[in-house]
């Protein structure tokens, strides 16, 4: 039982926007399929840290969800900026449960365990935020993180943090996000959200104030699941 991780598969299998007009994503479905049965077995667990689906709308998740369902292993989804189609927690789990996609749950203020880790994450939000509507998104996404930690804190598992955001990227801070993970004693944390080679570049990976930053955005991993432990 292993656990992996990945981010922006911004898939469209229902919607007509494409992200093979992009360089770099040149029949990137069919090559995070393969990737992905080579690597991920029917019992592994797979984080997906936002921007998943093109959809507007919930029902137009289908066929989206209906792939990443006939992939191996549970998948653990998580809100993105671009995920239009997010809605109640009530709604998102009634929609998969009709649809049949039981290997499908999302992270929303709670985490799931692994073993002996908690999975456990929120979108997060702008770390250049500052206006007074930024501040009070901010400040929601630390009370989902907090609440996410909390929950796999009291079953005793470890928590590792998945966000959409980076907490960190070009010498910019979301202060109130890394305050949560120091504070919490988060030893590692995943995150997508940063496209292309200049940007990626300017990412902050590795070892930042004792935390392990890891970039999984799919294209920067290749269409591959990252392992994570």
């Amino acid at each position: 039982m292993a656990l992996y991780a990945i981010a922006d598969l911004h898939l469209s299998l229902g919607a007509n926007k494409p992200m093979d007009v992009f360089e770099g994503w040149h029949n990137y479905v069919e090559r995070l399929e393969k990737n992905w049965r080579s690597i991920v077995r029917p019992e592994d667990t797979v984080v997906i840290a936002g921007d998943i689906s093109w959809a507007m709308k919930l029902e137009e998740t289908e066929k989206d969800f209906a792939f990443l369902h006939s992939l191996p292993g549970k998948k653990l989804l998580l809100k993105g900026n671009h995920d239009y189609w997010w809605s109640t927690r009530s709604k998102i789990d009634a929609y998969l449960a009709a649809k049949g996609f039981d290997s499908l749950r999302i992270v929303h203020n709670d985490s799931y365990s692994v073993g002996e880790y908690g999975v456990c994450g929120t979108r997060g939000w702008l770390y250049n935020a500052a206006s007074d509507e930024d501040i009070k998104i901010v400040n929601r996404e630390v009370g989902r993180l907090n609440a996410s930690i909390d929950h796999a804190a009291a079953q005793g598992l470890r928590p590792i943090v998945f966000l959409h955001y980076p907490p960190v990227y070009d010498g910019m801070v979301c202060e109130e996000i890394l305050k949560v993970l120091i504070s919490r004693g988060i030893r590692k944390c995943y995150f997508g959200h940063i496209h292309g080679t200049q940007s990626s570049r300017r990412a902050v990976t590795g070892e930042y104030q004792g935390i392990e930053l890891h970039l999984i955005s799919c294209d920067y991993l290749g269409f591959a699941p990252l392992f994570v432990c």
